[in-house]
């Protein structure tokens, strides 16, 4: 089995209605992620080595697209919140990683919205470019 670094990729047995899970996206996500996804303040910082750095709050939308449930958000030092997923108390966060060993705290965390996200018209345009990277690389692989 291969390992994952990302937080509650031991448990993330759910499927979407294609039968992936939030592994399977993770997987596809590493090859597409790059320094135009990351979040602007956040983009000279990003890198190959660490390619899930500033990706959090797109990237837990697009996984909610898929799996339904909610978006969480950890609050961070200076006032911003690190998104993650909740489907049906399965927690996972695909971009954990870009805390290195930092251990974040996924209790009693604030709901997320994207209407309050995407009223950043540059965080609802990074969300849309991902999201249709995703979904050229899942045609490439499934057609």
């Amino acid at each position: 089995m291969k390992q994952y670094k990302f937080y509650g990729w031991e448990s993330v047995d759910i499927k979407d209605k294609t039968g992936r899970t939030p592994r399977d996206y993770y997987d596809i996500l590493t090859e597409i992620w790059c320094a135009k996804t990351c979040a602007p303040r956040m983009r000279d910082s990003w890198s190959e080595e660490n390619k899930t750095y500033g990706q959090c709050s797109i990237t837990a939308f697009l996984m909610q697209d898929q799996f339904g449930g909610k978006v969480y958000g950890i609050l961070r030092p200076g006032g911003n919140y690190h998104c993650f997923n909740d489907v049906d108390g399965t927690v996972f966060d695909l971009t954990s990683e870009q805390f290195g060993d930092e251990k974040l705290d996924y209790d009693n965390c604030p709901e997320q919205f994207r209407e309050v996200h995407f009223a950043k018209e540059e965080k609802r345009l990074r969300y849309e470019y991902l999201k249709d990277r995703l979904q050229d690389k899942i045609c490439k692989i499934s057609c």
